[in-house]
C-alpha cells in the first residue's frame, strides 16, 4: 500500500463545501468516488489538510490517499482528471511516506480575498470575487491589519459554531494589494478556525468605510466574543491558496 500527496484545485460554487455532506455535492464525496472507480468498488479514504465552505474555492488544496494500484507516477494526475468533474482537477501527485498526513503535517496555509470593486456587478466575476462598490481607505485598512499580524486568541474572529477549543494562531503576513479593478487580501499563517478569514476581512472592510478605527483591533482581539468583530465576508471571494509542509 502506497501513500500518495496530491494538490488539488476546485472551483467551489457547485459544491456544498470540502467535507463529505450527506445527500450533498462535496469536493470530498467526488474525489472518493472516482478513487472507488479506479479501484473496481474498493473504498478509498481521502485525506485533506481542512475543510473549505460552501462556494469556497481552493488553488492549491492538499490531500492524501493510500492505493494498492501500481500506476506510473506520471499517470495518476491523468487517470484521476479523467474521471472528474470539469470543476475539480488535480495538479499534480506524488510518493508520500507511510506516516505523512495532509492535515497533521500542514505548518501553515495561505488563502486569498477577492473583492471587485465596482459599482457595476460583473456576471463573470459574480462566482469568484465579491462585488464591493463603497469608496474603502486603504490605508486605514493596512494599518488595521498589522494590529492582526503575530500570535493571539482569535476567539473573535470565528464562527460561534467553532468547535476547537484552543484558539491561538498566529498570522505571519496581511497583504493588501490592487489588481486592476480587484482588491486581494492575503493573508499566511500556521492555521485558521471557521470562518476566520471572512470575519478578518469583514472587519478590515469596516474599518476602511470609517464604520470602525484601526485602534479598534486590538481590543476586539482582547473580548474573544465574535459579537465585537464585524459581518462574515461571503464565501465566494475566499480562495485556499497553499498549504505549507516541512
Amino acid at each position: 500500500m502506497q501513500r500518495y500527496k496530491c494538490i488539488i484545485s476546485y472551483d467551489g460554487i457547485g459544491f456544498s463545501g470540502y467535507q463529505v455532506q450527506p445527500n450533498k455535492r462535496t469536493v470530498q464525496s467526488e474525489l472518493e468516488a472516482v478513487l472507488a472507480k479506479m479501484h473496481k468498488g474498493m473504498a478509498v479514504k481521502v485525506s485533506a489538510s481542512g475543510r473549505t465552505d460552501a462556494g469556497v474555492h481552493a488553488k492549491g488544496q492538499v490531500i492524501h490517499f493510500d492505493s494498492p494500484l501500481v500506476i506510473p507516477m506520471e499517470k495518476w494526475a491523468m487517470a484521476l482528471n479523467s474521471l472528474l468533474p470539469d470543476d475539480l482537477s488535480v495538479l499534480s501527485v506524488e510518493k508520500a511516506k507511510d506516516t505523512f498526513h495532509a492535515r497533521y503535517d500542514a505548518i501553515g496555509k495561505e488563502y486569498r480575498y477577492y473583492l471587485q470593486m465596482s459599482s457595476v456587478r460583473d456576471p463573470f466575476q459574480r462566482n469568484y470575487a465579491y462585488q464591493y462598490p463603497y469608496k474603502l481607505d486603504l490605508e486605514t485598512i493596512k494599518e488595521a491589519s498589522q494590529y492582526l499580524i503575530g500570535t493571539h486568541d482569535f476567539t473573535s474572529f470565528c464562527s460561534a459554531k467553532t468547535e476547537i477549543e484552543d484558539r491561538i494562531r498566529t498570522i505571519n503576513a496581511i497583504e493588501i494589494t490592487l489588481e486592476g479593478d480587484k482588491l486581494c487580501f492575503r493573508f499566511v499563517g500556521n492555521g485558521f478556525l471557521y470562518n476566520m478569514v471572512r470575519i478578518l476581512v469583514g472587519t478590515l472592510l469596516e474599518v476602511g468605510t470609517g464604520d470602525r478605527l484601526p485602534s479598534d483591533i486590538p481590543d476586539i482581539i482582547a473580548k474573544r466574543d465574535r459579537r465585537f468583530a464585524g459581518k462574515t465576508a461571503p464565501g465566494h471571494g475566499l480562495y485556499l491558496w497553499k498549504v505549507f509542509y516541512k
